[in-house]
């Protein structure tokens, strides 16, 4: 498939590589590295050889900024279906990231019509903090 011939091979040499980059510069710990996508995919092949959306269980990573080095935070089934360990809410993700980059998770912005909303109704992964 395609992931196999070409996106692992190429994150497998750009991503660590701009890691170290940063961390050679001294750059890392000041700089909050998040590499995700908007979803998961579905832990079995399907018909087409490929993977379906699944929104159940995904990874992230995240480096730099003030998270711990060599660590992993939650668990999935041993399917990788489902969180069995320690799960992550979207709005957690980002309250996070919030809180490494040193904004209140739960601070307001003004929509249209001076109504207040949350930038994220989450709570910071105190776990994953260096």
């Amino acid at each position: 498939p395609i992931i196999e011939k070409y996106h692992l091979p190429l994150t497998n040499q750009t991503l660590p590589t701009f890691l170290e980059d940063l961390d050679s510069r001294g750059l890392l710990d000041t700089t909050l590295v998040v590499w995700m996508g908007e979803f998961g995919r579905t832990p079995k092949i399907n018909e087409n050889a490929s993977r379906d959306h699944w929104p159940q269980c995904y990874t992230v990573l995240l480096a730099g900024g003030g998270v711990k080095r060599g660590f992993v935070y939650g668990a999935s089934d041993k399917n990788g279906m489902y969180p069995a360990e320690d799960p992550v809410r979207p709005d957690d993700l980002a309250a996070t990231m919030f809180y490494l980059l040193g904004i209140d998770p739960h601070t307001h912005v003004y929509a249209p019509g001076n109504r207040p909303v949350l930038i994220s109704e989450g709570n910071p992964i105190m776990g994953v903090l260096a």
